[in-house]
C-alpha cells in the first residue's frame, strides 16, 4: 500500500530524497500544477467546470470542436477570457522541474496544460499533449500567430494574409491528440525509472492512460485529492504541489 503524506514540508523532503536517488525522472502533470499561478483547474470545487458563466453553454461544450465550428463567436469569447492567461507566471513547481532538467535529473515534462508555464520557467523538453494558447494557426495558409496577437483581436479572427480562420493550437473535445506527442510521451514514460504525476485527477483519457507505460521502480503522485492510480503508487502526496516542490 502506498505511503500517503499530507504535510507539504514532509512531502518536499521525501520527494527530494527520492529524486536524488533516481537516474531518469519524468514529470506528467495537469491543471493542478498551475493553480498556484492563478490559473483555475477544471474539476476542483473552485475549478472551471464548477464556475457559472453568462453563456448558455457549459465549459465542456464551449471547448468542443462542434461549437468552434457552429458557434465560433461564443467559442472565441470563452477562449480569450478563460483559456488565455497572459499575466500568469511560473510557480515553484514549474521552477523546480526546470532546475531538475538543467541538472540532468529530469528528462521530460509531459503536460496536459496549454499555458506555456513550463517553458516560461526554463524547461526545454516539454511534450504538450493538449497544445498551447501561445500558438494560433491559420487553417488556410498555416501561418502561426501569438497569444498576444489573438488577444488583440475580436470576434472570429482571420489571417491578414489569406483570410483563413485562425484556430488555437489546442486539442478541443471531439478532437484526437497528436500522434507524435503521444509517441514522445510513451517513449519518455516507458524509459524513466521515476515518474512523478502531479496536479491531475487522472480521469481524462487518453492522457491518463499513459501511466500504464511506466516500467520504472518509483511512482509518485502529488495531487490534492485522490486519483484512480493511487493504489499503484509508491508514494502519494496529497497536498499543494507547489509547496511539495519547494526544496
Amino acid at each position: 500500500m502506498a505511503r500517503t503524506i499530507t504535510n507539504p514540508q514532509e512531502a518536499a523532503q521525501e520527494l527530494k530524497a527520492r529524486v536524488d536517488k533516481a537516474d531518469n525522472v519524468v514529470f506528467f502533470g495537469g491543471a493542478g500544477v498551475s493553480t498556484a499561478s492563478g490559473i483555475p483547474d477544471f474539476r476542483s470545487p473552485q475549478g472551471l467546470y464548477n464556475q457559472h458563466f453568462s453563456s448558455k453553454y457549459s465549459p465542456e461544450e464551449l471547448l468542443s470542436h462542434h461549437l468552434y465550428l457552429e458557434h465560433p463567436d461564443d467559442f472565441y469569447d470563452f477562449y480569450r477570457k478563460m483559456m488565455c492567461a497572459p499575466e500568469a507566471r511560473p510557480n515553484q513547481a514549474h521552477k523546480k522541474l526546470a532546475q531538475l532538467e538543467q541538472e540532468g535529473k529530469l528528462s521530460a515534462v509531459v503536460t496536459q496544460n496549454i499555458d506555456g508555464l513550463h517553458q516560461a520557467a526554463g524547461s526545454r523538453n516539454v511534450i504538450e499533449l493538449h497544445g498551447s494558447t501561445y500558438r494560433n494557426i491559420c487553417q488556410k495558409c498555416g501561418k502561426v500567430y501569438s497569444q498576444e496577437w489573438m488577444l488583440a483581436t475580436e470576434g472570429v479572427p482571420h489571417c491578414p494574409d489569406c483570410g483563413g480562420r485562425i484556430k488555437p493550437d489546442v486539442v478541443l473535445y471531439e478532437e484526437a491528440l497528436d500522434e507524435g506527442n503521444i509517441y514522445a510521451a510513451i517513449k519518455a514514460i516507458s524509459s524513466c525509472d521515476m515518474l512523478i504525476i502531479g496536479g491531475t485527477s487522472l480521469v481524462v483519457y487518453p492522457a491518463a492512460g499513459l501511466v500504464q507505460y511506466f516500467q520504472g521502480n518509483d511512482l509518485v503522485i502529488c495531487n490534492m485529492g485522490g486519483t484512480p492510480q493511487d493504489g499503484r503508487a509508491d508514494l502519494v502526496c496529497d497536498c499543494d504541489i507547489a509547496k511539495a516542490f519547494d526544496w
